[in-house]
Parts: C-alpha cells; sequence; structure tokens
C-alpha cells in the first residue's frame, strides 16, 4: 500500500486508502443491522491491504456504525492497526454540554479511551457559527490535553468561501475531509480549496470518490467514453486514480461494503501516484463529467450567491443532493436518507421554504430557487 503524511503529523503514515463505514454489510436490508462476521472479514482484509484509516460517524447505519466498529475490533484484536476516526454530530448540538456529552458517548460505543483522529461533521456557514458561539474549539483543545481526541480536524459541506473562513478560523486544524471526484471539481470547496488547505498546512482527507458508489456502475454512454483508453480500466479505478490525483490529497477514504472491493480498491491506490493523469486522460474524464452534468435537474453551480437564505436553507446543498439524487438511480435511498436524517428533520430541507423569493435575483444560472427546492423536497420525501 501508498502511504502519505498529514503537513502537521509528518511521523504518520496514511494509507492512500481509507475505509469508510457509512455503507457496510447489513442483515436483512435493516441499515442498523451490520453484519458482524462480514465486519471482522473485512477488517481483516484491510489490514491485510495495509489500510490503516478507518473512519466512522455518530449517525452512520442510523447510529449504530461506531458500536458495530468498535465490537469489530474488539473482537478481531485489530484496534491497534488502525486509526480510528469518527465525527462530532454538530446539527445535533445545543448546548456547550452537547459537546461532552456526544464525545463521552462516542468513546463508549467504539470501546476506546481514545478516538485517534476527531472531526467536526459536515460543517456549513450556520454550523461553523453554532461552534464559535457553543465554544466547540474551546472544547476540542481541553479534549486533546487530556488524551480523549488525537489529532483535530472537520469535513466540509458548503461554499468555497466558506471553507476558507473556517480554515482561516483556527490555528488548531490539522485536517479536513471534502467531497472531490472527477464530477465535483468544483463543487463546494473543490480542487482550489484542497490547494487552499494544502497552502495552510492542512492535511486533505477526500471523501465521495466514487460519489457513494454511483462512479462505480456508470451507465452504457459514459462507459462507451473511458472505453477508448488503450488499457481497459474499471470504473471505480477510473474514479479512485482521480481523486488521489492532487498532490495534496493524503487518503482517499472510500465507503466500500465487502471484501472484494477492498482488495480492487487497494491495489488501485497502492498504483496510483500523485500528478500522474495524462491531457489525454483528463479530456476522457471532462467528456464523463459533461454527459453527467446534461442528467442533473437543476443547473446549479454551487456558487453559493443565493445564500444566507433567511429560513438557513443550504440551497446548494439541497439541490446537489436532488441531482445526485436523479442522476444516479442505484444512491436514490441513499440520498433520501440523507437529506431526511441531516436536512428535513433540522428543520433546513426544501420545506423550510417560504418563497419570500430573495434568493431568486441573486442566482446567476435564473434558476426558480423556490420552484426547484419544493421539486426536490418532493422527490427526497
Amino acid at each position: 500500500m501508498q502511504y502519505r503524511v498529514f503537513p502537521k503529523i509528518p511521523d504518520l503514515e496514511i494509507s492512500a486508502l481509507s475505509l469508510g463505514a457509512m455503507r457496510l454489510p447489513v442483515l436483512n436490508g435493516d441499515e442498523g443491522r451490520i453484519d458482524p462476521d462480514a465486519l471482522d472479514a473485512m477488517l481483516r482484509a484491510a489490514e491485510e491491504a495495509g489500510i490503516n484509516y478507518l473512519d466512522t460517524a455518530y449517525i452512520y447505519h442510523d447510529g449504530k456504525s461506531e458500536e458495530a466498529v468498535g465490537r469489530a475490533l474488539s473482537r478481531t484484536g485489530l484496534r491497534g492497526e488502525f486509526l480510528v476516526a469518527t465525527k462530532s454530530p454538530t446539527w445535533l448540538v445545543k448546548s456547550e454540554s452537547d459537546w461532552e456529552k456526544f464525545l463521552s458517548e462516542q468513546l463508549g460505543r467504539l470501546g476506546t479511551e481514545r478516538i485517534d483522529f476527531y472531526l467536526l461533521h459536515a460543517l456549513t456557514a450556520s454550523r461553523w457559527e453554532k461552534v464559535l458561539r457553543l465554544k466547540g474549539l474551546e472544547f476540542l483543545r481541553k479534549a486533546q490535553a487530556d488524551g480523549r481526541i488525537g489529532h483535530i480536524g472537520f469535513s466540509f459541506h458548503d461554499s468555497l468561501e466558506v471553507f476558507k473562513r473556517i480554515v482561516d478560523g483556527w490555528e488548531g486544524w490539522e485536517f479536513c475531509q471534502v467531497q472531490y471526484n472527477y464530477l465535483d471539481t468544483e463543487f463546494q470547496a473543490g480542487r482550489e480549496g484542497i490547494r487552499y488547505a494544502a497552502s495552510k498546512e492542512l492535511g486533505v482527507i477526500v471523501m465521495e470518490p466514487l460519489r457513494g458508489g454511483g462512479l462505480a456502475v456508470l451507465p452504457r454512454e459514459a462507459r462507451e467514453v473511458f472505453a477508448r483508453w488503450p488499457v481497459p480500466r474499471m470504473p471505480a479505478e477510473w474514479a479512485l486514480r482521480f481523486a488521489l490525483d492532487p498532490q495534496e490529497v493524503v487518503t482517499v477514504l472510500s465507503g466500500m461494503g465487502s471484501e472484494s472491493q477492498i482488495w480492487e480498491n487497494a491495489a488501485v491506490a497502492d498504483a496510483s501516484r500523485a500528478n500522474s493523469i495524462t491531457a489525454k486522460e483528463t479530456a476522457l474524464y471532462d467528456e464523463v463529467r459533461a454527459y453527467f452534468k446534461e442528467k442533473m435537474p437543476v443547473p446549479c453551480t454551487t456558487c453559493g450567491y443565493c445564500l444566507p437564505c433567511p429560513n438557513k436553507i443550504p440551497i446548494p446543498e439541497v439541490f446537489a443532493i436532488y441531482n445526485t439524487w436523479a442522476a444516479f438511480p442505484d444512491r436514490r435511498e441513499d440520498r433520501r436518507r440523507w437529506y431526511e436524517s441531516a436536512y428535513r428533520r433540522s428543520g433546513i430541507g426544501g420545506d423550510a421554504c417560504v418563497s419570500c423569493g430573495e434568493c431568486v435575483p441573486k442566482c446567476p444560472q435564473g434558476i426558480a430557487i423556490p420552484d426547484r427546492l419544493a421539486e426536490a423536497h418532493h422527490k427526497l420525501s
């Protein structure tokens, strides 16, 4: 396995491929019933393949992922072989004491006294303001000082401008986690954000390199474009190679669900060197990207000019979820669940729009935002 390092943690090597515990094998189709035998086998395969970074979160698998991961690490005796990462559910935090409440619960779920990498989950402009208001950074410093967490970072879902604000907003960040794949080069933080984070010596973790698995199962038209390359490659290989190409990227996080996926993706990650994609390969990526953009119902570029919304709706995020839902049929249930848990239940889904119209004249694309929010909410509900 290829290994890379975070600029602020130069003595700690991280595998180029990381295992995300958000799409684990389950029993009888129940997201909350993770198959323990299959998970044990996956952890053994990951360790053997050289993967040493394991990512979970408070909400994954209906809140059961952390506990399942903790028990599996105990059963297999592999706790010492993995750097374990999890995330504080920022949208559920309502008071200063909640930071402690969630961390204590997560330590218990994972069955550990220390979480190696701890992230503030899915930061946006409004959640960043909450972190500052409720003294979340002070809590992270304290938890790091007493040894309960090792390294501090954040995952992100907002505009590039907000990303830069958060990066510059605290000197304690050691790493960040951003969405990046060959469809989302300018989405949220994007390629520019990756460069910016690295310029501030933050390690960069890429999430959604396969767009939740959508880029591993391509439609015929997209497959035919990649088939013009003289060396045959599976769709997942094209996606992982792209995500690992920026020299600033330390590791790519993939929510794998089987041993075979681990072995296949590990082989690609081991062989994918930074800055190795050629101009001819780039042209193929561009062509496939153009194909998918035609399939997406809302021509949102995630510029963020529509923000802030008076009702705090993260408009570009809702449209991004809807576009993914429309373009990738295999991901519809996954996107529906994410919209329900992180947006609608928090009162910031499309149904929170009151059609005030404040956003409409701000949109460079001329999108009828209230109408499209209602459409997105209907489809995702």
